[in-house]
């Protein structure tokens, strides 16, 4: 009999094992707000003294700042410490990137601003609450399709794989409600440029205050994307519902287009479909760095690093900048870029055996204080790296969060770019809105269409 029961509990043992990997201790989880950050990065400096330690970061608006305006530069007086070109690569090269080092030996006159490292990374202190508590309860579901018993906030503090890691950028606190139109650059490999305005909607609901997982009914958020600009796009809109487990469920989304005068359903907004008007250069799961579900595969934590990564971007957010001061013929303007030494999560995508995707291999990096992801290079099916992508952040420091102001992916093959999130001559994103969860269903769709 004790028999039996041994072998039946290390059955169920097992089986819990398959479908779900179990949260950290509430010891472990003790060190959040300790020698971890409340976000659960290294409190402490790095041992060269030049990671500071984090103290805080920006946790609320710097004096000048005045809502709904862009954000002044709280570090607008630091000095470039070096510029890193293609003659002196080797010698920072222990800090570079795959991608950064591509993109210096493409382009010999590309360079990198480095400047002091600033830990300006920041939240709320009811999201550090929530990601204390998503740390001893926080379950990944079978193959890392999904996540259960978290909200609000990153659900893997202390995470133990690469698809914990991950799932911290796609769950990352954004505040509540999002509104805000920008520009979109897209480069030809002749250095010829077409621009198309956007205007945006958000509706977290993952994050709204006091929401439980059943409320939310499998939705982390929704969002309503209408074309302003050039004329022949006008008017032409995206609804998404994004899921939290999208092979259980699939992400929903609707596609309004003027000329056919309705709205319709659009199964294939997922995986490398191509993103609408980027002409082939992003794929829809390279939105927001990467998005949707991550079966397609392997997911391999390969540790931490420090490197240089795009942060603290507020020269490139700065209001009334024209586009063509910021998108050049082959990249952005490297004098308005800002880049600093940080540790960074590094995880490696290897596509999963029968699983088709345009990318073979992809090598992401998380900056440790906020999850955000900062850097993606993408592998062909031969090996060789054909894309570089970059997000250069900013701390929204009124709500506080960190986001990009700016994301730019680069087709290294082709020698082009694409780049999105460029607000400075429109408005940058508003949280100060009102909008309800009901105004993003399709009947809401039609009815704006009309």
């Amino acid at each position: 009999m004790i028999r039996m029961f041994q072998i039946t509990r290390l059955l169920v043992l097992m089986l819990v094992s398959t479908t779900a990997l179990a949260a950290v201790s509430p010891q472990q989880a003790a060190r959040l707000g300790k020698d971890l950050t409340p976000m659960g990065a290294q409190r402490a400096g790095n041992a060269a003294g030049t990671i500071p330690p984090w103290t805080g970061g920006i946790s609320e608006p710097l004096r000048q700042y005045t809502k709904g305006d862009f954000h002044p530069d709280p570090y607008g007086k630091d000095r470039i410490k070096h510029v890193v070109t293609s003659k002196n690569v080797k010698k920072f090269k222990k800090f570079l990137t795959s991608g950064q080092i591509a993109m210096l030996q493409k382009y010999p006159s590309y360079s990198m601003n480095i400047y002091k490292t600033r830990r300006s990374a920041a939240y709320p202190q009811f999201v550090y609450d929530a990601v204390k508590a998503n740390a001893t309860s926080a379950q990944l579901l079978k193959y890392g399709t999904g996540v259960s018993d978290t909200i609000m906030a990153s659900p893997f503090p202390i995470p133990q794989s690469g698809a914990e890691v991950l799932w911290n950028h796609t769950l990352r606190y954004r505040a509540l409600r999002w509104e805000f139109t920008s520009s979109t650059v897209n480069t030809t490999s002749y250095g010829d440029k077409s621009i198309s305005s956007r205007e945006y909607k958000y509706y977290f609901a993952y994050s709204e205050p006091g929401i439980t997982l059943d409320d939310i009914d499998n939705k982390i958020f929704y969002l309503k994307r209408k074309t302003l600009s050039p004329a022949k796009l006008s008017g032409q809109m995206t609804l998404v519902h994004e899921t939290l487990d999208q092979v259980r469920s699939p992400r929903k989304a609707w596609i309004y287009m003027p000329g056919q005068r309705r709205v319709r359903r659009t199964p294939n907004l997922s995986y490398d479909t191509a993103d609408i008007d980027s002409n082939g250069i992003r794929t829809i799961d390279q939105v927001d760095m990467f998005n949707g579900a991550p079966n397609l595969y392997n997911w391999k934590l390969v540790g931490k690093m420090e490197k240089f990564i795009p942060y603290n971007a507020y020269k490139l957010h700065e209001g009334g900048l024209s586009i063509n001061s910021i998108a050049g013929k082959r990249y952005i303007n490297p004098n308005l870029a800002r880049y600093e030494l940080h540790r960074v999560w590094v995880v490696e995508a290897n596509l999963r055996t029968g699983m088709k995707h345009l990318y073979h291999k992809r090598r992401y990096y998380f900056d440790e204080d906020s999850w955000q992801i900062v850097s993606v290079e993408e592998y062909n099916e031969r090996g060789e790296l054909v894309q570089y992508t970059q997000a250069h952040t900013i701390n929204y420091y009124e709500i506080p969060m960190t986001f990009p102001t700016l994301e730019v992916t680069y087709d290294l093959e082709e020698g082009r770019y694409f780049a999105e999130g460029l607000d400075n001559m429109k408005s940058p994103i508003s949280t100060d809105v009102s909008f309800k969860r009901r105004e993003f269903t399709a009947s809401s769709l039609r009815r704006e269409a009309r």
